[in-house]
């Protein structure tokens, strides 16, 4: 009795042994490789005319072997291979501390007003003049796009100077540069999705200041749709850890409340993650 796994065998071999063109019928008519025939093609010199480059062609076909097995080095592979998205909900609001529907309608329609602005004049903005102190960072330079964003005081932890100096601009070293329409419209996806993952990244373990909270909407407002998976993922963790920070919050007057409530909403209700969405108290 032939059991299932010898007729499996037996098909394969079939199969591989079976001639090409019962397969791949031939689409021209192409004589014989010189193996078969006795005749010398020598694959160092340029062919001579149609028929012999095929018969090349045919001979490099034969030489190569059935079977190949890639070398991969892990080394060279991203370390994020997998991307994790979490259907996890965000924090509900303490009483008194959720935006009406209201707001949140009249935040996504200015929302989505600034994102066409943004595509209609990308163009002109991304080639408008940087000043010589805008010195962008490199899209996988983690650490230098949150000094970027956030500036030295916040990144390094240190209170800003009470002192006022004869110059009156302000040092954008120190207290970080804004999203500024001619920096963010040089921004490709990539680099947009890369130092929007490095602001949440710090947002996960330090709390919410102004700085970041430009940031992250002026990043929401150059993300393209629909979203690439590592985005959608993002943006979720983004509302998360805003939600949990707003439980934190002691009054309703603090100044946080409404930017935090601002990114829950534009994630929930213009990305369309609506299971992150507040509710009206």
């Amino acid at each position: 009795m032939i059991k299932m796994t010898d007729l499996y065998m037996l098909f394969c071999s079939i199969i591989m042994k079976s001639d090409a063109e019962e397969l791949m019928p031939r689409l021209l008519p192409v004589e014989t490789c010189g193996i078969e025939t006795g005749e010398d093609v020598n694959l160092n010199e340029p062919p001579r005319n149609p028929q012999e480059y095929l018969r090349q062609v045919q001979l490099e076909a034969s030489l190569c072997p059935d079977v190949v097995v890639a070398k991969i080095d892990p080394k060279k592979l991203r370390k994020k291979q997998t991307v994790n998205v979490s259907l996890m909900g965000c924090q509900a609001a303490p009483q008194g501390f959720s935006p009406s529907l209201k707001w949140q309608r009249q935040q996504v329609s200015n929302f989505s007003e600034i994102r066409r602005s943004i595509s209609k004049h990308r163009l002109h903005w991304s080639g408008q003049a940087l000043d010589d102190n805008v010195l962008m960072p490199k899209q996988d330079a983690e650490e230098q796009w949150k000094k970027f964003c956030l500036g030295e005081n916040v990144y390094l932890n240190s209170p800003p100077t009470d002192h006022v100096t004869e110059d009156p601009g302000l040092d954008y070293v120190k207290v970080g540069f804004p999203p500024f329409l001619s920096i963010v419209s040089r921004l490709n996806q990539a680099t947009v999705s890369a130092v929007l993952e490095y602001l949440i990244n710090w947002f996960e373990e330090r709390e919410f200041v102004p700085q970041l909270g430009r940031w992250q909407y002026a990043l929401l407002a150059c993300l393209e749709k629909p979203l690439l998976p590592e985005a959608h993922s993002l943006i979720r963790q983004l509302a998360r850890r805003s939600s949990e920070v707003r439980t934190n919050l002691e009054h309703q007057e603090d100044e946080r409340l409404s930017p935090l409530n601002l990114m829950i909403c534009l994630v929930a209700r213009y990305f369309d993650q609506n299971d992150l969405a507040d509710k009206e108290d």
